[in-house]
């Protein structure tokens, strides 16, 4: 089976109107504007097998919305080719509309001054949805989101997480092969948060739905993918499983330990790096090495009382930002 998503040697340049600031100068580029070229995408090549769910990241200006906006056919390539479910999204922006969902966290699709049950009919009549199997539809995600108790209050009354709930069972009445989440959990407390995710991660289960996400909320990232695409100006510097991606670039391990006694009479060895200290406890980065850690336990073992001990990994995020 060919990959949903198939993206080879793609790039994207803008032309992009040079100003000086000044009267004159702003006059005289009326008549001898001048241009530079922007290269926002340069040659990247990747794919995506059905039902994969992933990770598309990067800071920002590296060239992660403008491959995203070439995807579902709002911007037309440079050069290089792309395929989304068969489709050429450019030439075929029509189609792919019926066959990808799409969930921004800061622009909304439901009408503002209608409730969301009217909003999904509406968009159950433009996709061409037969009422019964609309109604069906409607049941089945109403109940998996847990929407069926504000289903019917205008969405300017809905609380935040009720709202993004509702965005995402717009964004898959018409039964979706994929779906673009960008920051999906903006704004979101914990428990929207993880109730959000729950539901994604059921839908791509279920439905075998394709889960293409950007976000900088690491909690997303790790609860949703299992595969991490990294852009930095415009390349690939990244592309593989997410386990992968931490046992391949952990190059520290935290350690914090509860002292018995006074913890601030603790003398680091040279390879340590005290993160954290108080009279309780401390915190420590160390190289990610056998002989270091060995160390470590036996100046604790041996020196010090110590109460509890934990050995951890660096958040992802930390991994993450090595790479921009």
């Amino acid at each position: 089976m060919s990959p949903i998503i198939q993206v080879s040697h793609l790039s994207k340049t803008f032309r992009i109107e040079v100003k000086k600031p000044g009267f004159k100068n702003r006059l005289r580029s009326l008549f001898y504007p001048k241009y530079t070229e922007y290269e926002a995408v340069k040659d990247i090549t990747f794919s995506v097998e059905r039902g994969e769910k992933i990770a598309f990241l990067g800071p920002n200006g590296a060239g992660k919305s403008t491959t995203i906006k070439m995807l579902v056919g709002i911007l037309t390539p440079t050069s290089g080719d792309i395929s989304v479910v068969g489709l050429n999204p450019t030439k075929d922006r029509k189609k792919l509309v019926y066959k990808i969902g799409a969930v921004f966290g800061q622009v909304s699709r439901l009408w503002y001054h209608l409730s969301s049950l009217d909003t999904f009919k509406l968009f159950g009549k433009m996709y061409g949805i037969p009422n019964s199997e609309l109604r069906k539809k409607l049941d089945y995600l109403m109940s998996e989101f847990e929407i069926e108790d504000f289903v019917r209050n205008p969405v300017r009354k809905l609380s935040l997480g009720q709202r993004m709930r509702s965005e995402v069972v717009a964004s898959l009445i018409h039964s979706p092969e994929i779906i673009f989440l960008d920051e999906p959990t903006i704004g979101l407390d914990m428990i929207a948060k993880q109730k959000l995710r729950e539901v994604i991660n059921k839908v791509n289960e279920t439905e075998e739905t394709t889960i293409f996400l950007t976000s900088h909320d690491i909690g997303d990232i790790e609860h949703i993918c299992d595969r991490v695409v990294i852009i930095n100006h415009g390349r690939i510097v990244y592309d593989g499983d997410i386990r992968k991606l931490r046992s391949d670039h952990i190059k520290t391990k935290i350690i914090r330990v509860r002292f018995e006694d006074d913890a601030t009479r603790f003398e680091p060895l040279s390879f340590m790096i005290i993160k954290k200290q108080d009279s309780d406890g401390i915190e420590l980065e160390i190289p990610n090495t056998r002989e270091n850690l060995a160390a470590t336990f036996e100046l604790l073992n041996t020196q010090y009382k110590v109460e509890d001990i934990s050995v951890e990994d660096p958040d992802l995020e930390e991994i993450i930002r090595t790479f921009y």
